[in-house]
């Protein structure tokens, strides 16, 4: 069964429990969580702390004191709010039963009365919603599944406030076949009611009266819509006599020897059944506990209003359980029950006594949610290193609810892993064999580790593109079956011990391989026929390959010392006239080193740094001032960004963009050069020192209106669309005259015919789109949600992720800004630091239109035309009843120019070259204009 029980109960999880039931509790596991030692409770249950088994949470003292008896009531385990999800696992018996129970006392164990709302899951499928409403009452959850595999993992996830947290975990193992369904390889149970009737006090019957750990709740409680509307007449009866219970689900004695009765005739009942309606599992016990007298019966139908057929037959307590004091169990295995559910049981013309009822349970099926295709394969990896390494303890399914941090997956019904990033783990001894078993991975990074031995035959990976295994000390030659990868694009694995011949497979196709530090490792130039990039060890490599092989044309730049790394781009033979031949007007302008060496007084004053590299001021002989980037990151991730970023910005102009004016390729250097934006960041006057910060609230419309005018050029006047990527404050610009323009191409890409682009995520955290994290699925829609946290940052002045900004239990602007805004405190996230006598109209609808831009859904979110006569409405707006007027007269205008604007711009864009996806490849990108 591919079920997410076959798959993540299989999985070491994230708190990785080896616990044996105890001997005089089989089948029972009892998690004190956040207790610091075991102990025994008063109706001995033996709890064990789970402190020597979590990673990743911590425990903490609950500071209100609560009703609920025993030790491990007194203590929480207590996780982070992020985008992860924390599990436990507990070892079981395959193909058995059992009951599974989490209790959740709040306790104000934070300190900020802000009541917790998160998930649980079972696996990867989801379980149910935890909502704390108050911090005395415990919240349990109950299931019963069919454990499919030797573990099973409870996990803890998507907490929308607060922080998620567990009081208790308990197991309870059963036996037979108790609780069988017929759908339970589909479906688990999750309990809805379990009711003692005739309880003689408030108190539930649970272990030792109950030997399988049942929590049987009293009728007595007092509660909103828990078992109202009864009727007349309704009486407690009980017996100390033994009752036959070891049939069926086995309901404990104690609970069989109470019941009630309808004296008068009849027993009614109203109840909410919470996560309904659905379909059901509903049983009622019975048992004869009176001594009736030769000549009384008690016959009783059941009574459902608006379920007529559950009427018909006739319950005879006696007779059916062949005698007093004898177990009778009817049932109902899967029918649909509503919300609000009330029940009766009416006594027939032909019956003396009224009905009686001892016990009640209701359950919920769930569906199973069908974890990750990779899930067996992931857990026999992780396996190989749960004792010793915290990133194989995440537990779970690797890629449902919540993908681990290391793994990234497809979007699919059955997802399957499509990035591991193990680099720098200090993992040692060979590659697992597991890795070369994953059908669907596209990027595997295991650089910067100690593997050893031979790489394996990934043979099997049809899909993988990017290989890092880098910084290693993996020995013998490389698999020929590299070169057979039909999608391979790097091979990275310098710095290792390899030895022999590079597979002349590898030739067949474009490629960037790196293999220097491998002194025992050659190549054979026989046979190449496409595009690549190779990192070779020494200068000679280069005479090698160039001097050997005429018909090629090389560009080569080397590092400061002579017999460091030397990269070469070979291109498939042409004349090299042609090459020249090619060179238009509109290529990029390249500058040589001298020249930005004079204007940077040798890269002296640095002004800024990015994950590409670090920014210098500079002005050229003709007083032009300038913004130097300097590639530090010399991987092909970074060339890559470099070259999309000349070829991109060599073709697009526009006004609210960032003028580029040239690039340098020399001595290793890789250099961008664009106009210098003299007050820089958007960020640095939002976030800065009191004198930067932008305090005038039109101005920082207006910024936002420039912004989104340059976005909605990429997004409607180019073609194909140009899709940004990297939208955030610190990539939106100001010049001399504070107006902004939007920066940093280096992630950017086209979109295919409108549609999406499939794509490694990439980007930055607290701006990424969430549908694209999950689904790796890229469109413009994503540059709305970041541009919708750009405008949260306009309105609040905060950053997107903070610890502090946001109250106790939150960290991210966009659920920090939505809960006040959809509450109406629009006054709760307006910067305090901005001047006063805004209209609070205009701010509200930035506001509005910014949680339109940060919907889940990339459909929910409107295009940036709308936004952007959201934002020129929200400038009128603050400029008066004149500007309102005349905003409308234009956008009138532009309704009907707009779509002759938008082909004539699109002329400035005639194709964008994508070095990763659906774009030409490297082999027409070194032919492009500008790149000589």
């Amino acid at each position: 069964m591919a079920s997410a029980f076959t798959a993540a109960a299989a999985l070491l999880l994230f708190f990785h429990l080896q616990l044996l039931p105890s001997a005089a509790q089989p089948g029972f596991i009892s998690l004190d969580c956040g207790g610091a030692r075991d102990h025994t409770d008063a109706i001995g249950i033996q709890w064990t702390s789970d402190a020597s088994f979590v990673s990743g949470g911590q425990a903490t003292q609950l500071l209100v004191q609560n009703s609920m008896q025993g030790q491990q009531f007194t203590t929480v385990r207590y996780f982070p709010a992020d985008n992860r999800k924390y599990c436990y696992t507990m070892n079981v018996r395959n193909r058995t039963r059992y009951l599974v129970r989490a209790t959740f006392l709040y306790g104000n164990f934070d300190n900020s009365n802000v009541y917790p709302k998160f998930d649980i899951s079972l696996g990867a499928s989801p379980w149910s919603t935890i909502v704390i409403d108050d911090a005395t009452t415990p919240v349990v959850e109950e299931a019963i599944i069919l454990a499919a595999a030797p573990t099973l993992s409870v996990c803890l996830s998507n907490a929308s406030t607060g922080q998620p947290f567990i009081s208790t975990l308990e197991l309870r193992q059963f036996n037979g076949s108790l609780y069988y369904t017929t759908d339970e390889a589909r479906f688990f149970l999750a309990l809805s009611a379990r009711i003692n009737f005739g309880a003689e006090s408030n108190d539930s019957v649970r272990y030792p009266d109950d030997p399988f750990d049942r929590i049987w709740e009293s009728d007595s409680v007092r509660r909103a819509n828990y078992l109202v509307d009864v009727a007349p007449g309704t009486e407690r009866i009980s017996t100390t006599k033994p009752i036959f219970v070891s049939t069926n689900e086995e309901p404990p004695e104690k609970v069989m020897q109470t019941a009630v009765v309808g004296q008068d005739g009849s027993l009614n009942y109203r109840l909410d059944l919470e996560g309904f309606p659905a379909n059901a599992w509903g049983v009622s016990y019975f048992a004869e506990i009176e001594d009736l007298a030769p000549n009384e019966t008690r016959k009783f139908k059941l009574d459902v209003p608006g379920m007529p057929a559950l009427n018909k037959p006739t319950v005879d307590v006696e007779e059916n359980a062949q005698g007093k004091y004898r177990l009778y169990e009817p049932g109902y295995t899967n029918l649909t029950l509503p919300f609000v559910f009330s029940f009766g049981f009416k006594k027939t013309n032909d019956s003396s006594k009224g009905p009686i009822l001892n016990a009640l349970e209701i359950y919920k099926y769930v569906q199973i949610t069908i974890g990750s295709q990779d899930a067996n394969i992931m857990a026999s990896m992780v396996s190989r290193y749960s004792g010793e390494a915290d990133w194989a303890q995440e537990g779970g399914d690797p890629c449902l609810p919540a993908s681990w941090s290391w793994v990234q997956c497809s979007s699919e019904d059955a997802p399957r892993v499509f990035s591991i990033t193990l680099s720098g783990k200090n993992i040692t001894g060979s590659i697992p064999v597991e890795l070369t078993k994953l059908s669907g991975l596209v990027e595997l990074k295991l650089d910067g580790n100690s593997f050893s031995g031979q790489i394996p035959d990934f043979s099997e990976c049809r899909n993988l593109q990017y290989i890092h295994l880098e910084n290693n000390q993996l020995t013998g030659e490389l698999p020929p079956s590299l070169g057979d990868l039909p999608n391979l694009k790097e091979l990275y694995i310098q710095n290792n011990k390899l030895s022999g011949q590079v597979p002349k497979s590898l030739f067949k196709r474009s490629i960037i391989l790196n293999f220097s530090g491998n002194s025992g490792l050659h190549m054979v130039n026989n046979g190449i026929s496409h595009t690549i990039i190779i990192i070779c060890a020494v200068v000679g490599a280069i005479v090698f390959l160039g001097a050997s092989i005429g018909c090629y044309f090389c560009i080569c730049w080397r590092k400061k010392k002579p017999h460091e790394d030397t990269v070469v781009i070979a291109a498939p033979a042409k004349k090299l006239g042609s090459y020249f031949s090619e060179v238009a007007t509109e290529s990029a302008h390249r500058f040589s080193l001298s020249e930005i060496e004079d204007a940077t007084d040798k890269f002296e004053r640095r002004i800024g740094s990015g994950g590409f590299g670090i920014v210098y001021y500079g002005k050229l002989a003709d007083g032009r001032e300038i913004a130097v980037k300097l590639l530090t990151n010399d991987s092909y991730q970074g060339i890559r960004e470099f070259l999309n970023e000349v070829t991109l910005l060599s073709r697009i102009h526009h006004r609210h963009l960032v003028t580029f004016l040239g690039y340098s390729q020399q001595d290793g250097k890789n250099i961008l050069v664009y106009e210098f934006m003299h007050n820089g960041t958007l960020k640095e006057h939002l976030r800065g020192a009191d004198d930067d910060k932008i305090t005038s609230w039109l101005k920082r419309l207006e910024i936002a209106e420039d912004a989104a005018k340059g976005i909605e050029y990429l997004h409607t006047g180019c073609s194909p669309t140009i899709i940004h990527r990297d939208l955030k404050s610190s990539n939106i610009l100001l010049d001399k005259n504070m107006r902004a323009k939007v920066a940093d191409f280096g992630l950017s890409k086209p979109a295919v015919d409108g549609s999406h682009v499939s794509s490694i995520v990439r980007g930055t955290v607290g701006y990424l789109d969430p549908e694209y994290y999950i689904s790796q699925q890229l469109t413009e829609k994503s540059d709305i949600y970041s541009f919708g946290v750009i405008l949260l940052e306009l309105i609040s002045g905060h950053e997107p992720i903070s610890n502090d900004n946001f109250g106790l239990n939150c960290r991210n602007i966009v659920a920090w800004a939505r809960s006040h805004i959809e509450s109406g405190n629009i006054h709760a996230i307006i910067d305090q630091s901005m001047d006063r006598g805004y209209d609070l109209q205009s701010v509200w609808k930035i506001a509005e239109v910014a949680i339109m831009c940060v919907k889940p859904k990339g459909a929910q979110r409107p295009p940036i035309s709308e936004v952007l006569k959201e934002i020129q409405d929200a400038i009128a707006i603050e400029r008066g009843p004149q500007e309102m007027q005349r905003s409308t007269t234009i956008q009138q205008q532009l309704l009907v120019s707009n779509s002759n604007r938008s082909m004539a711009d699109s002329s400035s864009v005639n194709h964008h070259l994508d070095l990763e996806h659906n774009g030409e490849s490297f082999d027409e990108l070194l032919m492009r204009p500008g790149l000589r």
